[in-house]
């Protein structure tokens, strides 16, 4: 069990160092400037060693992030309100000034949130990324259509508020400045989808009742 664990946390430390080699290089340089190639001669491994662990480029940025992947899921499994848990650490989040939730003005989390929104392969990349969380998070909920509907909105709150911040921050304003309103728009936009996730759950609406047309009765 020793050794596994060893194992297991050489492979952790490796993806990490290759990330973050990957990741310094294409802030310098750019990320198309750079290829994979450089990539594994400054991490001291060879190109099909780094193809082991990151099948794709965009996937030694996308390493930074990929802890979030399965973040949803984990947190609602066995919970009674999901949305109420996930607003409640997004909040958390918020106050803490966890780069995810984009409220975050540190030079570095700036210039790593500028290469991933600005390059498109990047961009394209984490649409993959966001459909495996939407996946894992519909499955923590059942894995019906309902279940696959609520995933897709809660992601998809989750994403726009966290974009929203970090565009205000990259613009120029202070982490002080927009706590407030990332704050309220957060309450806001998770209040709008408990309440319209609530709605859906509700019992159907019964039938209006039809009236007889006075045609077919004088038949």
């Amino acid at each position: 069990m020793g050794e596994m664990g060893l194992r297991e946390r050489k492979k952790r430390r490796m993806y990490e160092d290759v990330s973050d080699t990957a990741v310094r290089l294409f802030l310098a340089k750019g990320f198309d400037a750079v290829s994979v190639a450089e990539v594994a001669a400054a991490a001291g491994i060879s190109k099909p060693t780094l193809f082991r662990y990151f099948p794709a480029k965009e996937d030694l940025v996308l390493h930074r992030i990929a802890d979030h992947e399965t973040e949803a899921a984990r947190l609602v499994a066995g919970a009674g309100s999901p949305v109420a848990v996930l607003r409640d650490h997004f909040l958390d989040g918020l106050r803490r000034g966890d780069p995810i939730t984009g409220l975050n003005d540190h030079p570095q989390v700036l210039a790593f949130h500028t290469l991933l929104n600005s390059t498109p392969t990047l961009v394209a990349r984490q649409y993959a990324y966001l459909e495996r969380s939407e996946a894992a998070l519909a499955e923590a909920l059942g894995g019906t259509l309902d279940a696959r509907l609520a995933a897709g909105q809660i992601i998809a709150v989750q994403r726009i508020l966290a974009r929203d911040n970090w565009r205000r921050i990259a613009g120029g304003e202070r982490v002080e400045d927009v706590r407030e309103d990332a704050v309220r728009a957060a309450e806001r936009a998770f209040g709008r989808l408990a309440a319209a996730l609530a709605a859906a759950d509700g019992p159907d609406e019964p039938d209006e009742p039809v009236e007889p047309d006075e045609s077919e009765e004088n038949i």
